[in-house]
């Protein structure tokens, strides 16, 4: 079951936060830049460096949610950077996801860790079936978790239950968007992508280790 009260206080740290707005997008466009590398750290690394990957993903995140204002893209290349992986194309096709394309359907901190596991774990053989039923127990799990710690899947529930009390869709109108950047919606929402970059990440972690389920969030 989600813990409101923990949701509620990392909001409060997230609107209060100071943004380096020049730094955090210097290093999203050098991430970027650099390409994506594959880069998967051994299970001895996997296990004794956990908490540090998690918050450095975690963090960076929300900052490039709070720069990009894409909360698929942001959670995505969070992981992506972490772990080398896809394509600056990946972040291309990821430009509709929030929202569900603006339909107000499931959260682009879902679709963006959902499309980090897939790039970790898929194959490039479209009928190697053994790697995409692995993959689809990865999301599986990771589709709990956000489940668990968010309580809900969905833009307006979320942003209803956790993040501002009501809806506020910031593309409906000039009106909702001055009303969404008034109650720091671009700073709150950064919640979602550290959550679901953070999930996703801990589940990759948990694959190069070995460890079943039981092994973390």
């Amino acid at each position: 079951m989600a813990d409101y009260e923990a949701l509620q206080a990392k909001l409060r740290e997230l609107a209060g936060r100071e943004w380096d707005m020049a730094a955090i997008e210097a290093r999203c466009r050098a991430a970027v830049a650099a390409g994506f590398r594959r880069k998967i750290p051994g299970a001895d690394e996997a296990l004794g460096d956990r908490e540090r990957i998690l918050a450095r993903v975690e963090l960076r995140a929300e900052e490039y949610n709070y720069f990009v204002g894409n909360c698929a893209r942001s959670t995505a290349l969070a992981v992506m950077e972490e772990f080398g992986l896809g394509s600056v194309e990946v972040l291309r096709a990821l430009s509709p996801f929030p929202g569900f394309g603006s339909t107000g359907w499931m959260c682009g901190g879902v679709t963006g860790g959902l499309v980090a596991i897939g790039l970790y774990r898929g194959s490039d053989d479209l009928g190697d079936f053994e790697a995409m039923g692995a993959t689809m127990g990865l999301a599986k799990r990771f589709m709990e978790r956000f489940g668990e710690t968010v309580g809900a899947y969905t833009c307006p529930k979320i942003q209803e239950d956790v993040v501002f009390g009501r809806y506020m869709d910031p593309g409906a109108s000039p009106e909702n968007m001055a009303r969404f950047e008034q109650e720091k919606g671009f700073e709150k929402c950064g919640l979602l992508p550290g959550i679901g970059a953070r999930i996703a990440t801990g589940i990759i972690l948990e694959d190069i280790a070995g460890d079943g389920p039981e092994g973390g969030s």
